[in-house]
């Protein structure tokens, strides 16, 4: 085996992969989008949404328009991996300065230990129906197995997809079919939608429908400031477009399954919402211990990539900073054990109020990472299509300098825009109490879009 491929400790991080280093094929970039989906927590997803009134046909509706619009989104940026092969944060350097891209990174930081939290909440009664421990031991067993494998990097994270696309995907197809066989008539329930930082909308009306694909679309536009991370080994030689597909494809496909999953659990067995991971096991009998063991599994995938993409992006804020083109083993362990640490406690903390959590963390998620999304496409798409000199994305001194004060200000604004369409627990704003609904990711995609292309008409020709 290519000792590329091997796996051994990642030597990579937020510096430049050569060209003699990079090696795979797009294949495995279906692979790694669809395995992150088969987890319980994406199924919560909509096991949520099963509660906002709607038929289960509009609801599978909304979850399916929603995951189509996120999964464009977020495979436009794994496109760059391959052609740039640097991490997905680091050319955010290039709109918001060396030291500037400070600002985004600090927010995608924040939404993934968020989201890492949520994954503990999530799998906690598994490893307690496993062994005889309480919650926050099994919240730190948890966290212990993802810093090893998030810490021994790509390859062992794309090896790991794999297992789970396989295990995962058999394990939700036959729960599916053991659940639906004897599931009793489904009417729409009233779940935990208000709790979950939603609007309360009216059963059948549109505010639900648009609800529905903002919370699938919160999920799948969530993975765009990492998605660069797992193509960036690919050979340059790997068209835009291959990227493109195999990657949207895997992501809108298994979200979209697990989440109509999570919805029809939600319709036939309300009571189970709390616990989905427990109905999915002891929906297999005996086999609900080895069951128990690959939810956890699945549930690790997504925590690893999770705390991998954070700790990129903890680097990139750092290393700017002490100009470091490079991160030592040692420097990497202990941010990676800090921020697994710092997600542990948030994990604590919340796990008594998980659907308010992890409502309020879809949300929160596109209030902060949609504008920046929309900033970073515009400028490798239309602004400099693509020609970048990767050199300077670590120089203070480059071509991209210290701060970009104009994209700054876009960016700012992009959250400003979003405040009267936000819905959170503790916040609703005058537009999203007037329709019933969370649309912020629309005005937040469309207007820092717009604005930066034209702050940014400077730079049309020139890298």
């Amino acid at each position: 085996m290519n000792e590329r491929e091997s796996l051994a400790v990642e030597s990579h991080s937020i510096d430049f992969v050569p060209l003699n280093e990079r090696y795979g094929t797009p294949l495995r970039l279906f692979t790694i989008w669809i395995s992150i989906q088969l987890s319980i927590v994406c199924a919560a997803v909509g096991t949520i949404v099963s509660g906002y009134g709607l038929s289960l046909p509009a609801a599978i509706a909304g979850i399916a328009i929603g995951n189509a619009i996120g999964s464009v989104f977020m495979a436009a940026h794994s496109a760059q991996g391959p052609h740039l092969g640097v991490p997905q944060m680091i050319q955010s350097r290039a709109q918001f300065g060396v030291l500037g891209a400070g600002l985004p990174l600090v927010a995608v930081v924040l939404t993934y230990l968020l989201y890492t939290a949520a994954d503990g909440l999530l799998v906690e009664g598994s490893f307690r129906a496993l062994l005889p421990i309480g919650n926050t031991a099994a919240l730190v067993i948890f966290g212990a197995v993802t810093l090893v494998i998030a810490y021994v990097g790509y390859e062992l994270i794309h090896r790991l997809g794999v297992f789970v696309m396989v295990l995962s995907g058999l394990l939700f197809a036959v729960a599916a079919w053991a659940l639906l066989r004897q599931a009793p008539e489904a009417a729409p329930v009233a779940s935990a939608a208000g709790a979950a930082g939603a609007a309360s909308p009216m059963p059948g009306t549109a505010s639900a429908f648009m609800l529905a694909i903002t919370q699938s679309a919160a999920w799948s536009l969530s993975f765009g400031p990492y998605v660069a991370d797992y193509s960036r080994y690919l050979p340059p030689s790997v068209s835009a477009s291959r990227t493109f597909w195999y990657t949207g494809l895997g992501c809108f496909l298994g979200a979209t399954l697990i989440m109509v999953f999570g919805v029809v659990l939600g319709f036939h067995y309300p009571a189970l919402i709390a616990d989905p991971g427990g109905a999915i096991a002891e929906s297999f009998g005996s086999g609900r211990a080895f069951v128990r063991v690959l939810i956890i599994i699945g549930v690790l995938e997504g925590n690893v990539m999770n705390l991998y993409s954070a700790y990129m992006s903890t680097a990139t804020i750092f290393s700017g900073l002490r100009r470091m083109h490079r991160i030592g083993p040692v420097v990497k362990f202990a941010v990676m054990a800090a921020l697994i640490l710092i997600a542990t406690l948030l994990s604590v903390v919340a796990q008594d109020n998980f659907e308010r959590y992890f409502g309020d963390t879809l949300n929160a998620m596109i209030y902060l990472l949609v504008p920046w999304s929309a900033i970073n496409l515009a400028d490798y798409y239309v602004v400099r299509k693509g020609e970048y000199v990767i050199a300077d994305l670590f120089r203070r001194e480059g071509r991209y300098g210290a701060f970009q004060w104009r994209t700054i200000a876009v960016y700012v604004f992009g959250i400003a825009v979003q405040v009267p369409f936000m819905s959170l627990s503790f916040f609703k704003g005058v537009v999203a109490q007037a329709i019933g609904a969370d649309l912020a990711w629309l005005p937040g995609l469309a207007v820092p879009a717009v604005l930066y292309v034209i702050v940014a008409r400077p730079l049309r020709h020139h890298v």
